[in-house]
């Protein structure tokens, strides 16, 4: 079967940025569904037409990805609202933030970059903003979607749709 529209495609991958870091690695399938909210849209145009077993290398653009770096969504907040088990690294959805944080954009995951003994700072920046992207993947298993899938628009696991975390986890995905 030939990936296209409103299929489900599981894949495997490694992400470096331009240097050549590695960012993230997928050894084991995941499935995602063209065509729906789970994939960038590059990934997905590039997947066309493909089937399972081919691999693919991809450039993508922080345009193509997950945008420029936007100074506007850093934000100093005082200290004396966070807990006191606050850790750099961890997230917050905009709506678990404390009471008495100044008005931050709704819908962003906001990630605790630095603490001070006055304040926080939090960055709403997708973690890999601002980044050119080198992916490699395999297309691991290809197969129809369910109109569940399709009504929900997703499988349920997104491209690197960041998540809450806890201390010490760097999964991206």
């Amino acid at each position: 079967m030939e990936i296209t529209e409103q299929c489900v495609v599981a894949l495997t991958w490694t992400l470096k940025d331009t240097l050549g870091e590695e960012l993230d690695v997928l050894d084991e399938p995941v499935e995602f569904l063209v065509g729906g909210d789970d994939l960038l849209q590059r990934i997905e145009q590039a997947l066309q037409g493909f089937g399972m077993g081919k691999a693919l290398d991809l450039h993508l653009e922080p345009e193509e990805a997950f945008g420029d770096y936007d100074e506007g969504l850093i934000f100093l907040e005082p200290r004396a609202l966070f807990p006191a088990e606050l850790e750099e690294g961890m997230s917050f959805e905009a709506s678990a933030l404390p009471k008495g944080c100044s008005a931050v954009p709704p819908d962003l995951l906001y990630t605790v970059t630095e603490i001070y003994p006055e304040h926080v700072v939090l960055d709403g920046n997708h973690p890999l903003a601002g980044i050119a992207l080198r992916l490699h993947l395999k297309i691991e298993g290809v197969r129809e979607a369910t109109e569940e899938e399709i009504g929900r628009g997703t499988v349920g696991t997104g491209f690197f749709r960041i998540q809450p975390m806890a201390p010490g986890s760097e999964s991206l995905h």
